[in-house]
């Protein structure tokens, strides 16, 4: 029984510890600014066979540089139908942070990464090719938020995806979620 109740009050503990990390997030893609994506773009439809986006694009270069938007460990490198090369990264708050269409990555499985370090460059590969180069972005939580939910185009799925332009520093920044 003492090994149980140890090994729950851990558990407690690190999902507690996740909650309280700060997330320090910047822009991903180096020399961005707000103006490079369309704070609009986020649960826009249609959109393809996603039917709605789930996330902003930034547009800029072919092989401009790429970041991690904040601390956190790879959990995911490789490539993907639609996303092409992808890093997904477990953040603090137990959020997964996606980059997608990457030209190349720039990471490994399980590293850990800080914000502002290096994860790949600017791309068009999966379902982005022929397109302009861009990063498509999105966070999503790993714990649903039931009161995201609305009357929106697959709006049950807002208690998982969050919007990273407030997070970004778009223009609707004051409304983080």
């Amino acid at each position: 029984m003492k090994i149980s109740k140890k090994i729950s009050t851990a558990i407690l503990a690190l999902l507690l510890i996740g909650f309280v990390l700060p997330e320090r997030i910047k822009i991903p893609v180096v020399g961005a600014s707000a103006k490079d994506w369309n704070r609009e773009s986020f649960w826009f439809e249609p959109w393809g066979t996603s039917g709605v986006h789930k996330g902003i694009d930034i547009f800029g270069k072919l092989g401009t540089g790429v970041t991690s938007t904040t601390d956190g460990i790879v959990l995911y490198t490789g490539q993907i139908r639609k996303g092409g090369n992808v890093v997904l990264i477990l953040g603090p708050k137990w959020r997964l942070h996606y980059f997608a269409h990457l030209s190349a990555i720039n990471t490994s499985i399980f590293n850990f990464v800080s914000s502002g370090s290096l994860i790949g460059t600017l791309g068009d590969s999966g379902n982005a090719k022929g397109k302009p180069p861009h990063l498509h972005y999105s966070i999503s939580r790993i714990i649903p938020a039931p009161w995201k939910i609305d009357g929106s185009t697959q709006g049950y799925k807002k208690a998982f995806f969050i919007n990273p332009s407030p997070y970004l520093g778009g223009p609707d920044s004051q409304h983080k979620n």
